[in-house]
């Protein structure tokens, strides 16, 4: 992709529709758009992303929204494509400051219901149910809910109508001509959109990089009917997406055709398959649900649990089982567990681990083609691309890599280079019909949630937490006389995470002897600041531990006066 794609340096001045991505670009998940014109902002999906590696203690990241508080008088409403945590996890946060309605389908709404209750926001909360085909006004935007395939039911697309023309958002997608529940996605309401003339393409970039067509969802149930056939004697479980509804009906009806009985486990799984039944969206026959506690009841081959975990989360159902702390089920030799799944990328070390645990008790364990995705593979986004044969092209929802590789795509599609944009969070981009370019930047940073800390753990704390859990911490305790400054008690030396104290109590002594020094030091010059001693204390023993041991731990000294 050649550089004159995006235009970084020189921002211009466009009068038009604006795109504001919050998040959801350099990476999967997080998913936040603003779009604004004039006095109108609308802001499409508003999802969470769980933290990476380096992001010690964190639970989850959110979007920084200051940009809408700032513009709180323009923003008309969220509406959101599906019901996915990537796109709706961090609205209870959001909601918070940024109280304006909420538009989505049905089933997405329900889901979305569940969260505000449990955060007690439910009364606070305008919610619409928008159907297929209907149109609502929101600002000077006019906004169509299209009807789309995905790993969970009624995700829409969304045609944008403002006064500089018409944005395509995809939401996230697959073609699916044989859905497990609903219709297949309207590709004739999206060619006739395409006939409007669309302005710019916001399409899902996260399988551009595989060939051909994602496979229907109806293949998974063929598998595990061949898996139940296969293990007719033995206990199955499988850990699968809770928000996966199409997959898990899948499991459902299998169980039913042999003749097992149905245990669901994991909390999230229960809520979406509770919120699910209560909606339609799922068929439960008659007497096929068993509780959790009934399980002794029944012979292996009468069972199947179906339960969350298939990421090698550490405290979902099936990582608890696997390591043997689950209070009510415990894996036995014979039993068959079947992920169906792939890795998101970063928990594969994860799903590995549980995936040995497991063979190690004895289970069998199934990891193969008993997955499909949800999104769509580069035959299907071609056929986006010449359904709606947008003018301007803006990648969505993808890593940096697959975001310049659907750009790649796109020119193949007839859009040319220089109307693709390439942008990054916070990236202001403004369209019209005789030009467009990026405008300005606004903040787009994540915040990280800690417990029930929302933005009050940054980057600084960050460091310090990895700079602990990698070389440890000594802490040094003075006492000094008030007034005359003379040494009371200490310096007494504390580790933690640094060396064993009992076995290095040479380097321990040595290290008093240091931190003597370098108060004499600073108390012969009559040098009584707290501030200095503490960076004197410091410098010493830190050159005197790395030259001794080659580690760098957090020194922390504290100075108290008697």
């Amino acid at each position: 992709m050649k550089e004159s794609v995006i235009k970084k340096n020189n921002m211009l001045d466009i009068k038009g529709v604006k795109v504001i991505p919050l998040g959801g670009l350099e990476q999967i998940g997080m998913n936040i758009t603003a779009i604004e014109y004039e006095d109108s902002i609308i802001v499409i999906d508003c999802g969470l992303s769980f933290p990476e590696d380096e992001m010690l203690g964190i639970d989850l990241v959110i979007p920084d929204v200051t940009y809408l508080k700032d513009n709180i008088d323009k923003v008309k409403g969220f509406v959101i494509t599906h019901g996915h945590e990537d796109h709706i996890g961090s609205l209870p946060y959001i909601l918070k400051d940024i109280n304006v309605p909420v538009y989505g389908t049905k089933l997405t709404i329900a889901i979305i219901e569940n969260k505000l209750k449990e955060h007690n926001l439910l009364k606070n909360t305008k919610r619409k149910v928008i159907k297929y085909g209907q149109s609502i006004n929101l600002g000077c935007f006019r906004i169509e809910f299209i009807r789309t395939n995905h790993s969970i039911a009624d995700a829409a697309a969304l045609a944008i109508f403002t006064p500089a023309g018409i944005l395509f958002h995809t939401g996230d997608f697959k073609i699916d001509f044989t859905p497990v529940f609903g219709d297949p996605i309207d590709l004739q309401r999206i060619g006739e959109i395409g006939k409007k003339g669309v302005l710019a393409l916001m399409c899902d970039s996260t399988n551009v990089e595989r060939p051909g067509y994602t496979m229907s969802e109806r293949t998974v149930g063929k598998t595990f009917d061949s898996i139940f056939t296969d293990y007719a004697k033995q206990r199955i479980i499988v850990a699968t997406f809770a928000s996966n509804v199409d997959r898990v009906q899948q499991i459902i009806n299998s169980a039913e055709k042999y003749g097992r009985k149905v245990v669901i486990e994991g909390r999230s799984m229960v809520n979406i398959i509770t919120t699910a039944s209560e909606t339609g969206y799922i068929r439960m026959p008659e007497n096929i649900l068993i509780d959790i506690e009934m399980m002794k009841n029944y012979t292996d081959d009468q069972l199947v649990l179906i339960t969350t975990g298939s990421q090698g989360e550490t405290m979902a159902a099936l990582s608890r089982i696997a390591a043997s702390i689950h209070k009510k089920v415990s894996i036995k030799p014979g039993d068959v567990v079947i992920l169906s799944s792939t890795p998101i990328p970063g928990n594969e070390k994860a799903v590995s681990k549980v995936i040995n645990e497991l063979s190690m008790k004895g289970a069998k364990v199934i990891y193969q083609d008993t997955h499909v995705s949800g999104h769509a593979c580069q035959e299907e986004i071609k056929l986006i691309y010449s359904l709606t044969k947008p003018k301007y092209a803006i990648p969505v929802h993808g890593e940096y890599r697959h975001l310049i590789r659907h750009a790649e795509l796109a020119n193949v599609m007839g859009v040319p280079k220089e109307n693709i944009f390439l942008l990054s969070s916070g990236d202001v981009l403004t369209l019209s019909n005789e030009k467009a370019g990026l405008t300005g930047k606004v903040p787009a940073q994540g915040i990280l949630v800690d417990g029930l800390g929302v933005g009050d753990v940054g980057n600084i704390v960050l460091r310090d937490r990895q700079h602990l859990s990698e070389n440890g911490l000594i802490i040094v305790v003075v006492s000094l006389e008030k007034y005359s400054n003379q040494i009371m008690a200490g310096p007494d030396i504390v580790s933690r995470g640094f060396v064993y104290v009992r076995e290095s109590e040479n380097l321990i002594e040595e290290a008093r002897d240091v931190v003597e020094k370098a108060l004499d030091k600073c108390l012969s010059k009559n040098n009584a600041d707290w501030g200095k001693m503490k960076t004197e204390i410091k410098d010493s023993l830190s050159d005197y531990i790395w030259k001794k041991t080659k580690r760098n731990p957090m020194i922390l000294p504290i100075i108290m006066e008697v």
